[in-house]
């Protein structure tokens, strides 16, 4: 049953392979500082909280920290799908697993498109990553 010590589980997880990754770790150790680190997990649990349980709890804009990575793109977006999938695979049962990549894909396609147009290209060609394309 999908509930917050799951989710908190996922996130923690999750963010624990991001950290030692070759090509995330550096994006996410460069803006986030070693004692920051507890509050921004609290706030990934708010937000797949409020993703998936729908509460409340989560107030904050996504995007803009984001759109403000120079060079953020297809590679570290499949990076960051492979390594979601890998961690919900290990802690969910899979039709909580597949929840929580639904929902991860959708979130990377639209900051995929919104990246490509606060740079002012073209989104015609950005098609959705799917979980098989991984």
């Amino acid at each position: 049953m999908l509930d917050e010590a799951m989710i908190h589980g996922v996130v923690h997880g999750f963010y624990d392979e991001i950290r030692s990754d070759e090509l995330l770790g550096p994006i996410f150790q460069s803006r986030i500082d070693p004692d920051e680190w507890p509050r921004h997990l609290a706030k990934m649990c708010d937000f797949w909280s409020a993703t998936l349980l729908r509460t409340s709890r989560y107030e904050g804009r996504p995007l803009p920290p984001h759109l403000a990575i120079p060079g953020l793109g297809e590679t570290h977006f499949r990076r960051w799908l492979k390594l979601f999938r890998a961690t919900v695979r290990r802690i969910c049962p899979p039709k909580i697993a597949a929840l929580f990549m639904d929902r991860a894909l959708r979130i990377a396609h639209s900051f995929r498109l919104a990246v490509a147009f606060s740079r002012s290209e073209t989104t015609i060609d950005i098609e959705p990553i799917t979980e098989e394309g991984l």
